[in-house]
């Protein structure tokens, strides 16, 4: 609860967007640390200086973490941060990973830790016929492949998308523009209230906030972030779905397009991304199952119950100054919060995350997503 209390009170500091927290992050190693750390410690991260710093200055003061957690949670009590174990694994490998991801409805761990691969299916508000028919084409074959379809409750493709994977019996997700709590189009009050039933809504903004146009673009990174592949089904030359498809490609992630005709209105950006190297979807679609498929899951954390995890022995303990060792000692093979390794050792965040920064060094442990720290 103090690692989420620091996520949100960050977030709440103007000028302090997702790159920039990333950053402090990164540099300080735990944000509870940076919190505390004096203006010229904070003026060494990358691009934070200036009037950003000094509004970082004054509005921290104002900041009680633990209290805004506290009057957060009546608003919005269901919210991951990236110091929960069960943020989604891939969202944090992109470059602006959401600091708060609010969501309702049913959560699926497997599908946050990449066991369940997910693909987004993105396109035009406006889809002809065609865009439709093959949109739920798609859609119904990859349900019955155990793919989980994300997309952004917009009209058209996105509707479809979701409508087709809630009627083939999947899991769909919607990431929003909006609060979690706000339904954007009305039109699809109905739709939202069937995919609660069946699968999730995600969102970075908290409840309440109503439709905003530059909030969108922005949503896409995370539709794109948390996919293993993105499909582009219908998307003019100016699209959102062309948005999408870039974050993709600066993520690392697949992306698959529907093929148009050279005079369809609706097909011109969906021919761009086909020109720049994206993979076409041709009539079978053998081979795009057979090529999602050949994406390898990710590795899967062995719990601490199970048979595999008793069997695995610690490493021998290395020589180590008593310092690194008091702090060695309490990492253990299955992975450990920043948290509670500071509970355990007693020391001060700001020795444990520098000691930890060390052990890593040393090649004695490593980091994973979400502030886990286990030994090598």
């Amino acid at each position: 609860m103090d690692a989420r209390a620091y996520w949100l009170a960050w977030s709440r500091i103007p000028g302090i967007g997702a790159i920039a927290l990333q950053r402090i992050y990164n540099h300080f190693g735990c944000l509870a640390v940076a919190w505390e750390a004096s203006g010229e410690e904070l003026a060494a991260v990358s691009g934070l200086g200036g009037r950003t710093l000094e509004k970082v200055m004054s509005v921290r003061s104002q900041i009680n973490p633990h209290q805004l957690l506290q009057d957060h949670l009546q608003d919005n009590p269901r919210f991951w941060t990236p110091v929960d174990q069960v943020y989604p694994r891939l969202l944090w490998e992109i470059d602006a990973p959401p600091p708060i991801l609010y969501y309702r409805g049913q959560f699926c761990e497997k599908e946050n830790s990449g066991q369940v691969p997910l693909v987004a299916i993105v396109g035009t508000r406006q889809p002809t016929p065609y865009g439709i028919r093959w949109t739920r084409h798609i859609t119904q074959t990859l349900v019955k492949h155990g793919f989980t379809i994300v997309s952004g409750l917009a009209e058209g493709i996105d509707t479809e998308a979701h409508t087709a994977t809630l009627e083939a019996g999947g899991r769909t997700i919607a990431v929003l523009g909006t609060g979690v709590d706000v339904i954007y189009p009305a039109k699809n009050r109905t739709l939202y209230q069937n995919i609660l039933q069946q699968g999730l809504v995600m969102s970075e903004y908290p409840a309440k906030t109503p439709p905003n146009r530059v909030n969108f673009p922005r949503r896409n990174r995370i539709i794109a972030g948390l996919c293993r592949a993105v499909i582009v089904i219908e998307a003019p030359s100016k699209s959102g779905a062309l948005i999408t498809a870039k974050d993709a490609n600066e993520s690392g992630r697949d992306v698959y397009v529907l093929p148009g005709r050279v005079d369809d209105y609706a097909s011109q950006g969906c021919l761009r991304l086909l020109a720049n190297g994206a993979t076409p979807i041709l009539s079978e679609l053998d081979e795009l199952i057979k090529m999602l498929g050949a994406i390898p899951t990710l590795d899967v954390t062995i719990s601490p119950n199970s048979t595999s995890s008793k069997m695995v022995s610690p490493p021998p303990q290395p020589h180590l100054p008593p310092d690194l060792a008091t702090i060695f000692a309490v990492v253990p093979v299955e992975p450990q919060s920043f948290d509670l390794i500071v509970q355990q050792t007693g020391l001060s965040p700001g020795m444990v995350s520098s000691s930890l920064l060390q052990l890593e060094l040393m090649g004695l442990i490593t980091q994973l997503p979400g502030m886990q720290y286990q030994r090598c």
